[in-house]
């Protein structure tokens, strides 16, 4: 504390009250033989691996299924291409759902079309709802008619 006060004095040029300098009483240290040691935390030599979240999910034994990258054709973006993974629970789900193939790669493909085609036949009915057509009818005689 002597030190810190003389380096305040020389910079501000206050002087410190001595009750302040005579609080902390002027006492030897320890012996080295008094002292004890606190023991060093242990360090992994490894350092931790982050699982992904396929293998946490697996862990957890939840189905897990997630794209990998997406390839889109640079000269007409409307083709392209997905590469999903996926854990065995999963395909497991889908077996179970009555989806066939010959190998994992096949089911899998089978899921994503009917997923790409629901959504196609999704926004198809949402767009007839709210577009209906006029229905034409045209009379072809014989009491028969046509609407188109």
């Amino acid at each position: 504390m002597k030190f810190f006060d003389a380096f305040k004095k020389r910079i501000t040029g206050d002087t410190v009250s001595e009750s302040v300098a005579e609080e902390k009483p002027n006492t030897a240290p320890e012996p080295k033989s008094q002292r004890t040691r606190k023991p060093k935390p242990q360090v992994s030599e490894t350092p931790a691996v982050k699982k992904s979240d396929k293998e946490l999910a697996t862990e957890r034994g939840e189905p897990w299924v997630g794209i990998v990258s997406i390839d889109l054709d640079p000269d007409n973006v409307g083709n392209g291409a997905f590469e999903l993974d996926w854990n065995d629970i999963f395909l497991a789900k889908l077996v179970r759902a009555g989806f066939q193939g010959k190998n994992d790669q096949q089911i899998v493909d089978q899921w994503f079309q009917s997923i790409c085609r629901n959504i196609l036949l999704e926004t198809f009915e949402q767009y007839e709802a709210n577009e209906p057509r006029a229905i034409v009818r045209r009379d072809l005689g014989n009491g028969r008619s046509e609407n188109y």
